[in-house]
């Protein structure tokens, strides 16, 4: 099978691509012809060796990747010969091996894919889509909600927008580009704004008030995230799930005075209130097939899975990432 190798910590130039022995599947497991493999920005902090990612750091080498669709093509001891041929959909969880043609995980890690949704768009439920609903269990929306979602046009950012749209928030965009401002509109914002014009604030300020937001999503940080808490209003609330742009050094005294609160929704937290994991991943695909949530996908040749890292790291792609073997 061809397969990605991390053999150093490095630059995304690390990521070599080879030919490896066929993996078996053992007790338990199944073997995975993969269709598709998710690319997650995790992966990229991980490739470069950074010890305060939220993972553990891999035994080097190794085949990086979570997230996998595909055919299931061999079973292990004691699982269901149902399983074979079946499409299939699984988040692997903290053993890596998902950018390459075959992987092996448990049998009780899969989900069937559902009829008339493609792998690509699988990958981008079983990993993002999961973690937007564990985010929105934070959130009470209504049609009197102001929502501010920094990075609108990431893989996160994407359903956020769409989920908050259909339910009839008011939702401010905010993303990197003319180009993905407007595709920030066509996922129902009522305003889509180029984060990189500085001006940015004054243009949600001329159109909604000095401090109209209700609820910040920030997966962002750094000075995104300090510039929109100044736009939430009096009993506003800030949902942190990432660090990206790196962390907003707030003032915590005058938010309080504000009634603003600010919680980090990832990890534990969001584990109790969607009780597990598997449950949200059950849902985000039920989502997806019903065409309520429709995650933007990107994909890259499972060769070029350097120039996908680059792309990710350098803010150039929209929505999820994934490799096509």
């Amino acid at each position: 099978m061809h397969a990605i190798r991390l053999h150093e910590f490095g630059p995304a130039e690390q990521l070599r691509y080879e030919t490896l022995p066929d993996l078996e599947p053992g007790p338990g497991q199944v073997r995975i012809a993969v269709r598709a493999a998710g690319v997650h920005l995790l992966d990229t902090a991980l490739r470069q060796g950074f010890s305060g990612s939220p993972m553990p750091l891999p035994v080097l080498p190794t085949i990086p990747g979570r997230e996998v669709a595909g055919t299931v093509d061999r079973v292990g001891p004691g699982v269901d010969d149902s399983w074979l041929g079946r499409a299939v959909v699984a988040h692997i969880g903290q053993v890596p091996g998902g950018y390459a043609e075959l992987t092996v995980t448990e049998a009780e890690r899969l989900h069937p894919i559902p009829d008339g949704v493609e792998a690509a768009t699988a990958v981008a439920m079983i990993g993002t889509g999961r973690t937007t609903l564990g985010i929105l269990g934070f959130a009470e929306v209504t049609a009197e909600t102001v929502a501010i979602v920094p990075s609108a046009a990431g893989g996160i950012g994407t359903l956020l927008v769409q989920y908050l749209a259909a339910a009839g928030a008011t939702v401010i965009g905010l993303a990197g580009g003319k180009a993905k401002a407007d595709q920030v509109y066509e996922n129902g914002a009522e305003l889509a704004i180029d984060y990189l014009d500085p001006s940015w604030p004054d243009a949600v300020r001329a159109r909604y008030g000095d401090r109209p937001a209700t609820l910040l999503f920030d997966g962002v940080g750094g000075e995104i995230a300090r510039t929109a808490v100044d736009l939430l209003g009096a009993g506003g609330v800030r949902l942190v799930f990432g660090w990206s742009g790196g962390q907003a050094e707030l003032d915590d005294q005058a938010l309080a005075e504000r009634g603003v609160t600010s919680q980090v929704v990832l990890g534990p937290p969001m584990l109790e209130r969607a009780r597990g994991l598997r449950a949200l991943e059950t849902r985000a695909l039920a989502e997806a097939a019903a065409g309520r949530l429709r995650p933007a996908v990107q994909s890259f040749p499972l060769a070029e899975a350097a120039a996908a890292h680059r792309a990710l790291e350098a803010r150039e792609t929209t929505g999820k990432v994934v490799l096509l073997p």
